[in-house]
């Protein structure tokens, strides 16, 4: 017993096969009334479940900690590759073969890319989490968060050595927070982007 359907589905491969040029549409036999192309329009515009997230203008305490944590470690690999580059090519022998001095090159700029890129990014790291913690104790975020955020994280990277230690780290990296963020503003302000 063939029914109807049976019959409509051989007459439409049967059409389909009469028509090479035709392109495969898998929604042709769900009758969709609206065209295809809206089904995929993607909206433009970031997608926020409350109002309230849509107003606040900095990334969120996780993106910052990733942010935070994965361009320092990339930058602490990158300057570990390169004192690893340096200090295989000062420590090549006269008598090295060319396998040799490679093998130096890779090793000694996998050792030191890995160890400098922990270092620092356990440094940002800690920053994103003093920086978040401030911003949401201030429910402000402005240069004096980052200020605050870099003494913290300067004094807790030191903490261990001593409280001079910690006070010297605690200053240096508030004075590097606030050099990085006035430069940030010059470069926002003087260069067209």
């Amino acid at each position: 017993m063939s029914s109807s359907s049976d019959h409509d589905l051989t007459d439409h491969l049967n059409e389909n096969n009469s028509n090479k040029t035709r392109m495969y549409n898998p929604y042709e036999a769900l009758n969709i009334q609206v065209p295809i192309q809206n089904l995929y329009q993607l909206p433009t515009s970031p997608e926020f479940l409350f109002s309230e997230e849509s107003l606040r203008q900095r990334r969120s305490w996780g993106e910052n900690l990733t942010f935070y944590t994965g361009t320092s470690y990339l930058a602490g690999s990158i300057a570990g590759a390169t004192t690893g580059l340096f200090s295989a090519v000062k420590a090549f022998e006269s008598g090295d073969t060319m396998k040799l001095k490679v093998n130096r090159i890779l090793n000694t700029s996998g050792l030191s890319g890995r160890t400098w890129g922990n270092r620092v990014g356990i440094v940002g790291l800690i920053y994103a989490g003093v920086e978040s913690g401030v911003v949401a104790l201030r429910d402000e975020d402005d240069v004096w968060s980052s200020v605050a955020a870099g003494l913290a994280t300067g004094a807790i990277c030191r903490a261990a050595r001593g409280v001079k230690s910690a006070a010297v780290a605690g200053a240096f990296g508030g004075l590097l927070v606030g050099a990085a963020v006035a430069g940030k503003q010059v470069m926002k302000r003087y260069v067209p982007i």
